[in-house]
C-alpha cells in the first residue's frame, strides 16, 4: 500500500494513503521508520477495513523542512488534524514505537477519539531513549556533517539492532533509504535531537484516563525497549491486555510477521 496522497498542515506536506472498505483502521509508525513497516499488514486487512497509512512530518515521503518541529507534541497535533481531515469517527488505531506516544497524546491531550488502540513495542512512557539517542542530542549538528558513507553505515547498524532475527538486505535498504539523501541525513538527526521525554512523563500522568480497549504487544527480545517496560505500560492502562511474542525484537513486523498478524486479527475481529 502506497502513501501517494498529500495533506497540507501548517506548512508541512503529510504523505498518506487509503485502501479497502469497512470500519476505519489507522496505522502509526515510529522512528526512524515510516509507514512502510505497516504496508503488508495494511494490504491484508484492507479486505475488511478501510485502512489508512501516513508518514509523520519529517519521515518517509512527508516533507522534511528543517524549520518545522518534529517532536511528540507536534506529531500528535498533526495526527489529530489528519483524523479530522479524513472525517473519521472513532477509528481503530494500531501504533509502533514513537507512534505510541503520538497516538496517546493525540487522544489524551488533543481529544482524538478512537474505537480501540493496539500498542506494539511502543515509546510511550519513561524511561526511553538509547545511548545513541543521548549522543545525538549532544552532537546534532556535528553528525549532520558526517560524510554520507559514514552516516549510512551508522544508520544501517542502528536500524539493524532493532531486529532480533536480522533484516534482509532489501528490508534494511528500504528502511534506511529516506535518511540517505541530502535532505534525509540532517532530518534523521533532527528528529532525535527534538526527542523530549517530558511528553512521555505527561503520558504516564494521564494514561490512566483511557477508557477505550487497549492491547499491548511486545517482542520478548526487544533490545531497544525491554519487555518490562511493556508490562509496566499495560499495568498503567485500565483493563489493558498484554501479549509477549517470543523471539521478536523491536521490529516485530519483520521478526515475527505471522505472530503479529495473528495478534492483530484477534484484536480487530473481536
Amino acid at each position: 500500500m502506497d502513501v501517494k496522497e498529500r495533506f497540507s498542515w501548517e506548512g508541512r506536506s503529510i504523505a498518506w494513503g487509503r485502501a479497502g472498505s469497512g470500519p476505519p483502521l489507522v496505522f502509526c509508525h515510529g522512528t526512524p521508520f515510516s509507514s512502510r513497516v505497516w504496508s503488508r499488514y495494511a494490504d491484508a486487512l484492507s479486505a475488511d477495513f478501510t485502512v489508512y497509512l501516513w508518514d509523520m512530518p519529517g519521515y518517509g515521503e512527508s516533507s522534511k523542512d528543517p524549520e518545522h518541529a518534529v517532536d511528540f507534541g507536534t506529531q500528535a497535533k498533526a495526527f489529530a488534524a489528519l483524523l479530522e481531515h479524513w472525517e473519521l469517527e472513532r477509528p481503530r488505531v494500531v501504533a509502533h514505537d514513537f507512534g505510541g506516544a503520538v497516538s496517546l497524546l493525540a487522544t489524551l491531550a488533543e481529544g482524538a477519539a478512537y474505537e480501540s488502540l493496539m500498542l506494539v513495542d511502543v515509546v510511550a512512557i519513561p524511561p526511553s531513549g538509547s545511548a545513541f539517542f543521548q549522543f545525538v542530542k549532544r552532537h546534532p549538528t556535528t553528525l549532520d556533517e558526517l560524510p554520507a558513507y559514514i552516516h549510512e553505515a551508522i544508520l544501517r547498524a542502528y536500524v539493524s539492532a532493532a531486529s532480533h532475527r536480522g533484516l534482509r538486505d532489501e528490508e534494511l535498504a528500504a528502511l534506511v533509504s529516506p535518511w540517505c539523501s541530502e535532505v534525509g541525513q540532517p532530518a534523521f538527526y533532527r528528529q532525535i535531537a527534538q526527542y523530549d521525554k517530558e511528553f512521555l512523563v505527561q503520558n504516564e500522568r494521564t494514561i490512566g484516563n483511557l477508557t477505550i480497549p487497549v492491547k499491548v504487544v511486545w517482542g520478548s527480545e526487544d533490545a531497544w525497549i525491554p519487555s518490562a517496560t511493556g508490562r509496566r505500560l499495560a499495568g498503567l492502562i485500565p483493563g489493558a491486555t498484554y501479549v509477549e511474542v517470543p523471539d521478536a525484537g523491536h521490529l516485530m513486523q519483520y521478526d515475527a510477521p505471522v505472530a503479529l498478524a495473528t495478534e492483530l486479527r484477534k484484536w480487530l475481529y473481536l
